[in-house]
């Protein structure tokens, strides 16, 4: 059964390369540009079972992104999935504060993604 994850990315190439993984694997992708849109389209979305983001975005960074989502109750339990280039532990750090779930380095691999989207999402 698939799920419908919420992939937010300020790269085309990465939105369109997150889709092509997570489609093919039977997945519904939801495509949000920045935190900004990320959220708008969450709150749209109705229920989402997954979301991945990255960190370094314009208007509203991940981190701010992932502190909007868990301020709402009804979003606290949905596992967040950091894709990035960043790899600085204290990063990493802060994002799990801010609640994400995993922390997953671009580039990414395929089969690795949806077996981080299987782990959080079983």
């Amino acid at each position: 059964m698939g799920k419908v994850i919420l992939t937010v990315d300020d790269s085309k190439t990465m939105r369109d390369m997150l889709k092509l993984a997570l489609a093919g694997a039977g997945h519904s992708v939801i495509q949000a540009d920045d935190g900004v849109n990320g959220v708008e389209a969450l709150q749209n979305a109705g229920a989402v079972d997954v979301i991945i983001t990255d960190i370094n975005m314009p208007r509203m960074d991940g981190f701010g992104f992932i502190d909007q989502v868990r301020r709402d109750p009804k979003n606290r339990a949905i596992p967040i999935l950091v894709l990035t280039t960043e790899t600085e532990p204290a990063k990493k750090q802060r994002a799990r504060d801010a609640g994400a779930t995993g922390w997953i380095v671009k580039p990414f691999e395929p089969a690795k993604l949806l077996a981080a989207v299987n782990r959080v999402a079983p």
